[in-house]
């Protein structure tokens, strides 16, 4: 059911978008000039990342030929935020523009995140952090499982899953994976490893410029050593204080018993005398 809801919400909203492009010149969608210094980001944009130099040469084609398609904005109380076409939004500043062309409709808050989300998984924008986290969105956003998402998507419920994965390393490795020092399969391998070994296989990926073969090749290796160390290190032996509780018990020293120690605390010098007397 929850799938079936999604669905025809996310239906409802990618087709008023599409009418309101078809129908940019009719009395219901007439498009209008705002001041670029009126409008804010999709708060929900889960696209963080925007190619500088893909968006310097939009920035060009608007200066020469304007604006082809306008963007697709919602209308607060005292501004506007986008919902489709932020990519023309930044080109349109970086441009100096002082206006934008752009249509009206009216969403909620839930339609407006759905859409950013739906939309830049589509157009296959996102990197795979951002989509791992656009899919982890959607999921919280409707209590779905991988399996629903999938069906929804068009995705293969193991891509869903797999990519989820990727949430799980540690900010270095996701930082290395954004400025494409390593790539999604090698970052899918590291899934697992504890911090340190991400940061040393991630170091030894860069500098020797391992293919994923080759790093899947050194974690069978490492965990193979692992085991083998795991195995060789004898087992600490707990020793029993049963005995010897007994008679601290009869002496009048604060102490306690931790693992394999045996810990006194002394109050006062007289003290610590009347313990090394009953020593002697």
């Amino acid at each position: 059911m929850k799938s079936q809801k999604l669905g025809r919400g996310l239906d409802a909203l990618l087709g008023e978008i599409d009418l309101a492009y078809e129908n940019e010149g009719s009395n219901k969608n007439v498009i209008i000039e705002i001041p670029l210094k009126e409008i804010q980001p999709n708060p929900y944009q889960p696209r963080k990342t925007f190619d500088e130099k893909s968006l310097q040469e939009l920035a060009e084609s608007i200066k020469e030929d304007g604006l082809l398609q306008p963007i697709v904005v919602t209308e607060d109380i005292d501004n506007y935020t986008i919902i489709a076409g932020e990519r023309r939004f930044r080109a349109s500043k970086l441009a100096k523009q002082k206006t934008i062309k752009a249509i009206v409709i009216s969403v909620t808050p839930q339609q407006m995140q759905q859409h950013a989300l739906i939309e830049n998984i589509q157009r296959e924008e996102l990197n795979a952090i951002e989509l791992a986290q656009a899919y982890n969105e959607l999921i919280k956003l409707h209590e779905i499982t991988h399996e629903e998402l999938a069906g929804m998507i068009h995705k293969s419920r193991t891509h869903i899953t797999n990519s989820l994965r990727l949430l799980q390393l540690s900010s270095k490795t996701q930082k290395a994976l954004l400025d494409k020092k390593i790539s999604a399969g090698h970052a899918k391998v590291l899934v697992g490893l504890d911090e340190k070994e991400q940061e040393l296989m991630v170091h030894s990926i860069i500098g020797q410029k391992l293919s994923v073969r080759e790093v899947e090749s050194m974690i069978k290796s490492m965990k193979n050593e692992q085991k083998k160390s795991s195995k060789t290190t004898p087992k600490e032996e707990k020793f029993s204080f049963d005995s010897l509780e007994e008679k601290l018990k009869n002496l009048d020293f604060s102490y306690k018993i931790s693992q394999n120690k045996l810990i006194f605390e002394f109050t006062s010098q007289e003290k610590i005398e009347e313990f090394l007397a009953h020593l002697r």
